[in-house]
């Protein structure tokens, strides 16, 4: 068993006090990330900058010690190794072109994935030898499903009408995207995990606008396929999948996947997700982060309520979501406190 608290929730009975760390805990709310973005006026090529990534992940562990470092990148990495034309505008956000066609599909490049992401794989290497020995580093990627809606829309932000219109209309060619994307993602994890990262973490931040019977199709097969497959060679990395939005589904992407935790919004139930989710896995959250911006007494009145509710058994304190740019620093400061300060009573 793993000397490392963050581990030791998904591998024995619950460390003393749950792990935490912050998702996004490294970003444009810290001072010393804005100013080291100014190196550079590309956020990929942010991304693809060792030495940036690196000090970028650092950052927040210095300030908050949390239990976990989460490589910083972006889930868009993975198209834009597949060849999509994906650049980031300063108040819109990422725009990619547009996949209209199955020959647009056939044009995506399976075989320079690996290749074209050996800066992170890179960034991942260095941070295995740098981040504190009691520090478990995390690996991420996007889910096959909310990567293809921002191939397809050109865009976040949407409720995806195009992509699932297309799903439904031809479920065949759409499939043909899935499973490349599917393949892309194991190779981009596999290599996180080969370079040392410990836990690797599923994005799926628009599985929310699914129907239940795409939910299945679109989300819980394909992330059965790269749990199976990463599971396969890495038995003992802990996986955690995060089907933002997607309500009582939880459960059954939590039976379904393979998944060793489900990371769950705000809108989850905290009595629900105590009942359903953690006799199968780890659950992951739940602070707002929108309270996080707030701050004051709520804040804490909330995170407290979580920890007495699930921090009990094998729990990992998060946000619902990610730390938004407004954030200030020192409410973050306060939930790091609290949460290390937390005994089950």
């Amino acid at each position: 068993m793993s000397d490392k608290r963050f581990l030791r929730a998904f591998s024995g009975p619950a460390p003393e006090r749950p792990p935490f760390w912050f998702m996004r805990q490294a970003g444009r709310y810290l001072p010393e990330y804005r100013e080291l973005r100014k190196q550079t006026t590309d956020f990929l090529t942010f991304c693809y900058t060792p030495d940036l990534a690196v000090e970028v992940t650092l950052q927040p562990l210095r300030r908050f010690q949390p239990d976990a470092a989460i490589l910083f990148s972006d889930i868009l990495v993975v198209p834009d190794a597949l060849g999509c034309n994906v650049r980031f505008v300063e108040g819109q956000g990422p725009l990619l072109e547009p996949l209209k066609s199955e020959a647009d599909i056939s044009d995506l490049r399976l075989e320079q994935v690996e290749q074209h992401l050996q800066p992170v794989f890179e960034t991942v290497r260095r941070l295995a030898g740098e981040i504190p020995d009691e520090t478990t580093l995390i690996g991420f990627a996007g889910s096959p499903w909310t990567i293809a809606i921002y191939m397809i829309e050109g865009r976040g932000g949407t409720s995806g009408e195009t992509a699932r219109q297309w799903a439904y209309r031809d479920p065949q060619t759409f499939g043909r995207l899935i499973e490349t994307l599917v393949e892309a993602t194991i190779i981009h994890l596999r290599c996180q995990i080969e370079n040392g990262a410990e836990v690797v973490k599923l994005f799926d931040s628009w599985s929310g606008v699914l129907s239940e019977t795409q939910f299945q199709s679109l989300v819980i097969e394909p992330t059965r396929k790269i749990v199976r497959r990463l599971k396969d060679d890495f038995p003992h990395v802990p996986i955690i999948g995060f089907p933002r939005a997607a309500g009582v589904l939880c459960k059954h992407y939590a039976q379904e996947t393979g998944v060793d935790g489900v990371a769950i919004d705000p809108n989850i139930p905290l009595e629900w997700a105590r009942h359903e989710l953690r006799e199968m896995c780890v659950v992951q959250g739940n602070l707002d982060n929108q309270l996080l911006v707030a701050g004051g007494d709520a804040m804490e009145e909330e995170t407290l309520r979580i920890l007495n509710m699930l921090g009990s058994h094998r729990f990992v304190f998060n946000l619902g979501h990610g730390v938004v740019p407004q954030t200030p620093v020192e409410n973050v400061c306060r939930v790091a406190e609290l949460v290390r300060n937390w005994r089950p009573s």
